[in-house]
C-alpha cells in the first residue's frame, strides 16, 4: 500500500475525539460507550467487559493462537479528598498525576448527581502580589487547591452544590494537533495509542485483510492504578502486546516521529523472540524505530502476566516526549506504530 495516510487521517481523528471525553481510572462510561458506537460503526464484534473497558474481536483463522493487543482509554487524574472551610478543595491524585504539573489548569468536577463544574487548580494563596513565598513553595497536593467557578466561600456553600469527597476532578488536555504534524495534549498516554488500535481495527475491516491468527483488541479503564490489563484474556490467546506510549528523554535514543520497542521496563524484561521479531520486520519494512529500556514504566500487559496468564509479551508505541505532564507526539510516530503492528500481524 503506497500510502498510510488516510488512516492516519482517522488515528488523529479519533485521538482528538478520546482525548475530549472526561476518563480518569474508573470513570470510564463515557469513553467505553464511546468504543462500543464506533466499534459498531466499522462494523467490528465488540463489548463491554464486567470492569467497564472494551473487547474488540477482529476475526482471524487460528484462534488456538491468538493474539490480544492492549491499549488504555483511562488517565491520571484527581478527586476531591476535602471540602476545606474556605469552600475550597483539596485533591488526592489518581495515578501518577503530579502536583507541579497540575498547576493552573483548568478543572471539571463531575459530581455523583449534580451536574459538573468548572474549576481552576491552583497554589494555595496564589496571587504572587500578596505571597511573599509563592517561588519557594513546594508544590504539593497539601500545598494545592480547586478553585471552583460558583460564588462559594464555604465548605456548607460547596455541598450546596452537591459535590462531596470522591467527586472525580479531570483536567483539561488541551489537544493541539499543529501544521507540522505534531500532536500535543495531556493524555496521549495512552488515548493516542487507542487511535492506533482504532485504526489499525479500520484497515483490517476496509481492506478485507484475511488475518491467519484470531485478533483481539482490549481496551482497559484501570492501567494508570495497575490492574488495567489483570483481565479479561480471551480463550487461544498466545501473545499480548500493550501499544502504550514509547518513551523519550534523557539516555533513551528515540524520539516522536519513531515507534519504540521497549526490550525492558521497571517490570523486567519483555519476551525475547516477541521482540526480536519486533525489530527483524522493522527493518524488513524500513520502518523508522528505536528500541530502549525504559527506568520507571509500567505496563498493562506485565498486569495480564501477572494474573498468571501463560502468553509471550512486547510493548510499543509512538514516541512521546513529557510523559505524565503535557505531552508530544508526531504523525510520523503513528504511522510507524500502525505500520508495525501490520507488518506482525497482517
Amino acid at each position: 500500500m503506497e500510502s498510510w495516510k488516510p488512516y492516519v487521517d482517522y488515528i488523529v481523528e479519533q485521538a482528538q475525539k478520546l482525548l475530549a471525553i472526561d476518563s480518569p481510572s474508573g470513570y470510564g462510561r463515557e469513553v467505553t460507550d464511546y468504543l462500543l458506537e464506533e466499534f459498531a460503526r466499522l462494523g467490528i464484534s465488540a463489548e463491554k467487559t464486567r470492569k467497564g473497558g472494551v473487547m474488540a474481536d477482529l476475526g482471524g483463522e487460528d484462534k488456538l493462537d491468538g493474539i490480544m493487543l492492549e491499549a488504555h482509554c483511562d488517565t491520571l487524574g484527581g478527586m476531591v479528598a476535602q471540602i476545606k472551610e474556605n469552600g475550597r478543595l483539596k485533591l488526592t491524585n489518581i495515578g501518577g498525576m503530579q502536583a507541579a504539573n497540575a498547576e493552573a489548569e483548568n478543572v471539571r468536577i463531575i459530581t455523583k448527581a449534580d451536574g459538573i463544574y468548572e474549576g481552576t487548580c491552583q497554589l494555595t494563596d496564589a496571587s504572587v502580589h500578596v505571597n511573599g513565598d509563592y517561588a519557594k513553595t513546594e508544590r504539593s497536593w497539601d500545598t494545592m487547591e480547586v478553585v471552583i467557578d460558583e460564588p462559594v466561600t464555604s465548605a456548607e456553600e460547596v455541598r450546596k452544590l452537591g459535590i462531596m469527597p470522591g467527586d472525580y476532578v479531570c483536567f483539561d488536555p488541551r489537544t493541539r494537533v499543529t501544521a507540522s504534524g505534531y500532536i500535543k495534549s495531556r493524555f496521549l498516554d495512552d488515548k493516542l495509542s487507542a487511535a492506533i488500535l482504532l485504526g489499525y481495527a479500520r484497515y483490517v475491516k476496509e481492506e478485507k485483510i484475511l488475518l491467519k491468527r484470531r485478533v483481539y483488541e482490549h481496551f482497559t479503564i484501570f492501567e494508570e492504578v495497575g490492574h488495567g490489563g489483570s483481565a479479561p484474556v480471551p480463550e487461544g490467546v498466545t501473545e499480548a502486546w500493550s501499544v502504550d506510549m514509547g518513551c523519550v528523554g534523557k539516555g533513551l535514543q528515540c524520539t516522536e516521529h519513531q515507534v519504540s520497542i521497549c526490550a525492558k521496563d521497571s517490570g523486567g524484561p519483555y519476551h525475547y523472540d516477541v521482540v526480536c521479531r519486533m525489530i527483524q520486520l522493522a527493518k524488513e519494512n524500513k520502518i523508522d524505530f528505536a528500541v530502549d529500556i525504559y527506568p520507571h514504566y509500567g505496563s498493562d500487559v506485565e498486569a495480564t502476566l501477572r494474573a498468571g496468564h501463560d502468553i509471550r509479551h512486547g510493548l510499543i508505541g509512538p514516541g512521546v516526549y513529557a510523559s505524565h505532564g503535557y505531552e508530544r507526539s508526531h504523525r510520523d510516530g503513528v504511522e510507524n506504530t500502525f505500520r508495525l503492528i501490520q507488518a506482525y500481524i497482517g
